[in-house]
């Protein structure tokens, strides 16, 4: 595999996980569906920008340059940028924000400095500060079953605010990402369907070939590079 990942989890808020990669040569990956809103940093020839992400709903190729490396600050689902919501961004409808220099970005006329992978909490907690990170709390509430004071119009509304999503494209991208990541962990593929809670193989293939880019039995081989996984649990 030509990516190499890591990453961390945070006691942030507001963060979900933080992961860095970097690549020797050029290749081709496939950048799996992904429900929540990420920063992204690249630095590629000398060069260095930050990007803002939204969710993604089907898996896409991707072209992926050599000898680039970049940082990830992946939000947890009801964090936002109210400036920004996520459903603008959905699908790699990316932004990448100007320079003010080689260290530092333009956000509504302030320079912000480059996040690293250990300070990655403290930008986002300045972020919040200013009033540039936001979070629904209702949000957890909604996507944990805990919503029972809030009728279903306002539940959905909420979601659908601060990921840029439905709940019920949240509940299956999340269930496939957990299918990949059992199966990729040796779980058989009859097994994976009771685990992670679908009616049937052609279920799973459907949703898995839609969402990962990959039946289930290719995942198994491992031939093709994937984007940043770590472990999940479904909604409920």
């Amino acid at each position: 595999m030509f990516l190499n990942f890591d990453g961390r989890p945070s006691d942030s808020p507001f963060v979900e996980r933080v992961w860095r990669c970097h690549t020797e040569r050029a290749g081709i990956f496939l950048s799996v569906a992904a429900s929540h809103f990420e920063m992204v940093v690249t630095r590629h020839r000398g060069k260095t920008f930050l990007t803002l992400r939204g969710p993604e709903t089907k898996a896409t190729m991707v072209d992926c340059p050599a000898e680039g490396e970049w940082l990830g600050i992946r939000f947890r689902m009801g964090a936002f940028m109210p400036a920004l919501p996520p459903g603008n961004l959905l699908d790699r409808q990316d932004v990448t924000l100007p320079d003010a220099a080689s260290r530092s970005f333009w956000w509504k006329g302030s320079a912000w400095e480059y996040p690293d992978f250990e300070n990655a909490d403290t930008f986002v907690a300045r972020l919040a500060r200013k009033g540039v990170i936001a979070r629904d709390v209702a949000v957890d509430a909604v996507l944990h079953g805990h919503s029972h004071a809030m009728s279903i119009r306002s539940a959905q509304r909420h979601v659908l605010r601060a990921t840029g999503v439905t709940h019920s494209t949240l509940r299956k991208i999340e269930r496939a990402r957990h299918a990949t990541n059992i199966l990729k962990q040796g779980v058989s593929i009859l097994d994976t369907i009771h685990q992670a809670g679908y009616f049937d193989q052609p279920h799973l293939t459907r949703s898995l070939k839609y969402l990962i880019g990959q039946t289930p039995a290719e995942i198994i081989r491992g031939n093709t590079q994937l984007s940043f996984l770590y472990k999940t649990t479904p909604l409920p």
